[in-house]
């Protein structure tokens, strides 16, 4: 019976801990193409992060894997440091490159360059003052290509380059 007792309290302090630090809520803010060079495509995708607790939590890492059309574009990750202040939004920025031949296999689908399905899954790996936590990340939505980065627009500057006059 002091074993089962034990284990009941035991049990409760570990259930007690956890109730003390709330997850801090995750949006995907935005996602653009930045540039484009010889190597493919280079992007934002930024994060707000509101932290509900009444103390800082630190963002020790990250990793990530986007889907664009159920393709895998990109997946990383990376060791960065950032506070998140107790009771505030602080914004996210999580660069991502993506090459040319995985981009030619999400236009060789067609998509409507106005409406890319997309789904991230990320992990925020953060520290608190009760030890540290992993945070999931599982978003999903639909993505405009800037018209400027569209097939069609980047063709039509080539032809303008190739014009003689």
């Amino acid at each position: 019976m002091r074993k089962v007792a034990n284990l009941l309290l035991l049990l409760s302090m570990l259930t007690g801990c956890t109730m003390l630090v709330k997850e801090p809520t995750v949006t995907v803010r935005d996602l653009n193409v930045v540039s484009l060079d010889g190597g493919g495509a280079g992007m934002e995708l930024w994060l707000t992060v509101v932290n509900p607790n009444p103390y800082e939590v630190r963002l020790l890492g990250y990793s990530y894997d986007l889907k664009v059309l159920g393709f895998p574009l990109a997946k990383g990750g990376a060791r960065d440091e950032i506070r998140f202040p107790a009771g505030a939004a602080t914004d996210l920025l999580i660069p991502v490159k993506v090459s040319f031949g995985d981009l030619l296999e999400i236009f060789k689908r067609r998509p409507d360059p106005a409406k890319i399905p997309y789904a991230l899954l990320a992990g925020l790996d953060l520290e608190t003052p009760l030890g540290q936590l992993t945070v999931p990340v599982r978003r999903s939505g639909t993505y405009a290509v800037p018209k400027q980065y569209r097939p069609a627009s980047i063709l039509n500057e080539l032809s303008d380059l190739f014009q003689l006059n």
